[in-house]
């Protein structure tokens, strides 16, 4: 990339906007992420016997509904961030690239 284009990337006010906006979602789904596995990581290691608690009269215990949520929760964080990476972060892209290819 041109280092004279890099530049003017940087320095517009529009891709700013973006960085913070991106930077600033990313780090509170990244915190969601975090308390959610770390914590089910701590429940296996902490308090196995909650975990091991039968659900009726089968097999399953509670650690397996609890750890496919982890899975689902993941799956969700991930659609909102494309959702929003959709609607909003594109958009700015795109101003960003009409303004400063011009």
């Amino acid at each position: 990339m041109d280092a004279e284009l890099a530049r003017r990337i940087a320095s517009h006010p529009k891709y700013q906007e973006l960085k913070s906006k991106r930077s600033s979602f990313g780090w509170w789904l990244t915190a969601a992420m975090m308390v959610v596995y770390y914590g089910f990581i701590l429940l296996v290691a902490f308090d196995k016997q909650f975990l091991a608690q039968r659900l009726g009269d089968g097999v399953m215990t509670l650690g397996i509904p609890i750890g496919f949520g982890v899975i689902v929760f993941t799956i969700v964080i991930t659609a909102i961030y494309v959702q929003r990476a959709n609607k909003t972060y594109d958009d700015l892209a795109d101003e960003v690239a009409k303004a400063v290819l011009k």
